[in-house]
């Protein structure tokens, strides 16, 4: 049992404090999740944890409602106490716990605890945003398969405790374990050596007792865990929280799995996601339907940023399932395919005209970028390429628009590049940067096609598929930096980092 007086003064000292998981027959202590905060404003956000005993076989709590304390402070070490209140939470929401603050100041830290019994959870930060503020710094992640690295990035990323987190999807993988130790994929010069260094918890996941182990397995590591204390978190999912390149009501294999087959999978994907996630919506499930509402607007200070949902409404993909790209079709131009569905662009539309930011984020989960890849006129069909009708929509809108920077991730391949009015031509008007971040640890085993392809696509800069890590951006009133991080070993939790490549758009 952990005593009532036991702070954190570090992201170091998280981690020297974080229960280790075991088999949980002796482990009790309830917070073995950690703790986080999300969707910050001005005035507050959402601070998450959830009751876990045994966390990896369904949480380990008995049924029923269970009070669990909480208080915000204006300091670090807990002892000036600015709020002091409970709340309940219970089996049905597996014992997951989601406070919405308000009344606080815009622009400074709070800290916050939680308590059941005599247990304390981990201290967690939140800082609220200020529309005023001249600076803001974010760190821009992705796709972070448990079993081909560590999350040694996610340590880095707790000591520099940015201002908040955007991570763009593929937070859990719903695969089955792999063997451990060295694997090959490809064949010949292509082929890629890597290591599993860690197992999925089971075969590949469909239920919601799955969903809500394998996110359970995800937050146990350390280095995770640290980041989310350290700064709130702004998150949406891609395709690996329910379904490798899901679409809509759309599995990726629908000849395995039916309709309502993929409607139940899907339901509970998003209910075990919201269990885990510091937001403020829980799914919205009537019968079979289900929906979520992920995406929404932020501003910190320079920056407005606007996050988007690219697979719960987009349209299925065309032209063939061939990687990593396939020869372009007719289809991909047809205008009514959409990766957002037509309210939320309109509403993007909206933003992005009323905005009066300095600089426009659109943060999302694929690359807008076109890419060509060297083997001729061939496009990855689950990225922008293969909506381009809408993308054209999109550059059109933001060309009047202050400072645009479009930001993904999905490819684990970190990439630099300018968008143009015309996304073929290089010779058309600029509209927008992109930064994609490469993966925190999951695999590119199409990094050696990306960089074939490099010379052919001269608006992208820089071009990494190699290296794990993530991307740091620190946004002022005239300039966006953006900072590629890199893990020098990802089969090393305790590898340095370091900056591979800086980006800075006043002088481009």
């Amino acid at each position: 049992m952990i005593s009532r007086r036991r702070f954190l003064q570090t992201s170091s000292a998280l981690l020297a404090l974080t229960p280790v998981i075991g088999n949980g027959a002796n482990n009790r202590y309830p917070f073995t999740l950690g703790v986080a905060s999300g969707s910050p404003s001005d005035s507050g956000g959402i601070l998450w944890t959830r009751l876990a005993p045994d966390p990896l076989r369904g949480g380990g709590m008995p049924a029923g409602r269970v009070e669990v304390r909480y208080r915000v402070c204006r300091d670090q070490a807990m002892r000036s106490t600015l709020i002091d209140d409970v709340v309940v939470t219970s089996d049905d929401k597996v014992h997951s716990v989601h406070v919405a603050l308000q009344g606080l100041e815009a622009g400074r830290d709070y800290w916050y605890q939680f308590y059941v019994g005599e247990d304390e959870s981990p201290v967690g930060r939140l800082r609220t945003t200020d529309p005023r503020a001249a600076s803001a710094r974010f760190a821009l992640a992705s796709c972070q398969a448990w079993e081909t690295g560590y999350y040694t990035a996610w340590r880095d990323v707790a000591e520099w405790a940015p201002d908040c987190v955007i991570h763009v999807g593929d937070y859990i993988y719903e695969g089955g374990a792999s063997a451990l130790g060295r694997h090959r994929r490809g064949s010949g010069e292509t082929a890629l050596e890597y290591e599993v260094v860690r197992q999925h918890n089971g075969g590949e996941i469909t239920t919601l007792w799955d969903y809500r182990n394998r996110h359970a397995l995800y937050r146990s590591d350390p280095h995770l865990q640290a980041a989310h204390a350290a700064s709130p978190w702004l998150v949406a999912m891609d395709d690996h929280e329910v379904d490798n390149n899901w679409a809509g009501l759309i599995p990726q294999d629908p000849w395995a799995q039916t309709e309502q087959e993929f409607r139940i999978r899907r339901l509970a994907a998003f209910k075990a996601w919201y269990e885990h996630m510091p937001v403020a919506q829980p799914p919205v499930i009537q019968g079979l339907e289900s929906r979520l509402q992920m995406y929404g607007a932020w501003r910190f200070g320079p920056a407005q940023v606007h996050l988007l949902d690219t697979r719960q409404y987009r349209s299925d993909q065309v032209c063939g399932d061939g990687f990593p790209g396939e020869p372009a079709c007719a289809r991909r131009d047809d205008p009514g395919r959409s990766m957002t569905g037509d309210e939320q662009e309109k509403w993007l539309l909206q933003q992005l005209v009323r905005s009066e930011a300095p600089f426009n984020v659109i943060a999302q989960q694929t690359w807008m970028t076109p890419y060509r890849y060297a083997s001729g006129d061939r496009y990855n069909m689950d990225q922008w390429d293969g909506y381009t009708a809408q993308r054209r929509r999109l550059l059109e809108a933001m060309h009047g628009v202050r400072n645009p920077v479009v930001l993904s991730g999905d490819w684990h391949c970190a990439q630099a590049s300018s968008l143009h009015l015309d996304p073929e031509d290089r010779s058309s008007p600029r509209v927008a940067f992109e930064f994609a971040s490469t993966s925190i640890s999951s695999l590119c085993s199409w990094q050696d096609r990306v960089h074939e392809a490099a010379p052919d696509n001269p608006h992208v800069t820089y071009v990494n598929g190699r290296q794990r890590g993530y991307t740091r951006c620190t946004v002022g009133l005239d300039n966006w930096c953006s900072e590629f991080r890199v893990v020098d070993d990802p089969l090393s939790a305790s590898s340095p980092l370091r900056t591979d490549f800086e980006f800075n758009t006043r002088d481009a």
